[in-house]
């Protein structure tokens, strides 16, 4: 004989995993949305109001939306409630602006362990804190098994543009000195190798990372910088042909200039992957007046985000865009986006 059970247990705590209750708009809803506002510091809880009211200074601002689907949900270096709180910051840094406030939306599948919910929520409030930035607004949404791979997020972000700041692609010029913030390539790889459940002789860590101290040093240093450009999915090469495309020149790098470890060069020669490809999630290119970049440069080294800076290139005068890339040998070669994809599910 079978046993009736209440598909909806009345409890005062919280299931060990999610249910398709949490999303129905009663009390087990309430309950746990409850729990994500006081993790995440939101505020304005006491009100419930369905959005954030902001009192916003006399200035420009930066908004951005982005959405993070990253399989797996923790990998070494980070996961991806980390991952959405910097990514997000880091999207509004390369507009110039100091990240203020942030939306978080989650789409989380029945079945999701409470306790990796609890994780996720606890690290996004820790990147919170860390990055300074405000979680103001949000939204939960419950879906069957197998329809959101554990949890997916949404969020939007709005930062304060200071003043006198102007950074856009339609702002670089011949001449320009392209400065990398760091070696390139270890999110990609690090997602791959624990997805793939690969064994390395040394740790691989992703590269995530906030970018906006590392911005706001070259912004203050009086460095003229024109493009600011974060290198996430398709990595430095995608980055830096998108930018050529928009700006109608082109751009000249040294291949040599380029960091990689030796860990991601050895993996992506296992692969047949190229580490100019791979998606970085604490890593950009700053576009600086060529007279400015040694400022820039010592600017960027007075933090861990910029420690690992240098120029590995420059803007030519012409007006045909395209990224050359030259080869320690003296030889020549365009360096292509992907046509494709070649890392699923890296944020």
């Amino acid at each position: 004989m079978s046993e009736l059970a209440c598909p909806i247990p009345i409890r005062d705590d919280l299931p060990p995993r999610v249910t398709l209750a949490q999303g129905g708009g009663g009390t087990a809803m309430h309950a746990l949305i409850g729990e994500i506002l006081s993790t995440l510091g939101v505020e304005g809880v006491a009100e419930m109001h369905d959005g954030a009211v902001l009192d916003v200074p006399a200035s420009r601002v930066a908004f951005t939306t982005d959405s993070y689907v990253v399989n797996p949900l923790f990998f070494p270096g980070g996961d991806i409630g980390s991952l959405a709180v910097y990514g997000t910051v880091n999207d509004l840094a390369m507009c110039g602006a100091e990240p203020a406030w942030l939306s978080m939306g989650l789409v989380l599948e029945e079945g999701l362990p409470m306790e990796d919910l609890r994780k996720v929520l606890a690290s996004m409030a820790r990147a919170s804190r860390e990055t300074g930035v405000r979680v103001v607004t949000g939204d939960t949404k419950v879906v069957e098994s197998g329809k959101a791979d554990g949890i997916f997020v949404n969020t939007a972000g709005i930062g304060m543009v200071r003043e006198g700041v102007r950074i856009a692609p339609s702002r670089i010029r011949p001449g320009d000195r392209i400065v990398l913030s760091g070696d390139i390539g270890r999110h990609g790889m690090a997602i791959l190798a624990a997805r793939g459940g690969l064994r390395l002789r040394s740790a691989l860590e992703s590269d995530l990372a906030p970018l906006w101290r590392a911005v706001s040093l070259v912004l203050g240093c009086g460095a003229e910088v024109h493009c600011l450009r974060d290198l996430t999915r398709g990595g430095l090469a995608s980055a830096l042909n998108e930018l050529s495309t928009v700006s109608g020149l082109g751009f000249r790098v040294e291949e040599e200039s380029i960091p990689v470890s030796s860990e991601v060069r050895g993996l992506c020669e296992l692969l047949g992957l190229d580490p100019m490809h791979v998606a970085c999630e604490g890593r950009f290119v700053a576009f600086v007046s060529g007279a400015d970049a040694g400022e820039a440069l010592k600017a960027l080294g007075d933090c861990p985000e910029g420690c690992g800076a240098t120029v590995i290139g420059v803007v030519g005068d012409h007006s045909e865009p395209g990224v050359v890339l030259s080869s320690p040998l003296g030889t020549e070669r365009f360096m292509e986006m992907l046509s494709g994809e070649q890392l699923p599910r890296i944020c």
